[in-house]
């Protein structure tokens, strides 16, 4: 138990340092941790400026003014709902440091994906491997 205590204290002290950094972003642990470190990591690489709130299709703007979704994980997939006009996926290793997985243009994750069941509708996960 004590195991427990201690590896739940220290993520959430590590959300709590993260929170204060980045006020912006929720960073909950039950469901946009993961996507909100992406893209605070996006925004300092990539020269992204986010939307001060997350929305559903695009997550900011590029310098050259393209809208992009940013989507990160620790696995070996990613994920599309919403059909953006830009994609930036992102794996994040354990050091934080990360792999750019994808970086360009919506439509050829459309051209590659669309036949999927509920494609556009609903949340669809896509090996990284792309």
């Amino acid at each position: 138990m004590n195991e427990i205590k201690n590896a739940l204290f220290l993520i959430f002290k590590g959300i709590e340092l993260l929170h204060r950094k980045y006020p912006n972003r929720k960073f909950t642990i039950d469901g946009r941790l993961v996507g909100d470190i992406g893209e605070i990591l996006a925004a300092e690489n990539y020269d992204i400026e986010l939307d001060l709130k997350s929305q559903p299709r695009h997550d900011g703007t590029m310098i050259d003014g393209k809208r992009v979704q940013i989507k990160a994980t620790f696995k070996d997939k990613l994920t599309i709902k919403e059909i953006p006009d830009y994609y930036l996926g992102l794996k994040i290793n354990k050091d934080g440091t990360f792999e750019e997985i994808y970086n360009g243009p919506a439509k050829k994750i459309i051209e590659k994906f669309s036949e999927r069941s509920g494609f556009g509708n609903k949340l669809i996960n896509f090996r990284i491997q792309f």
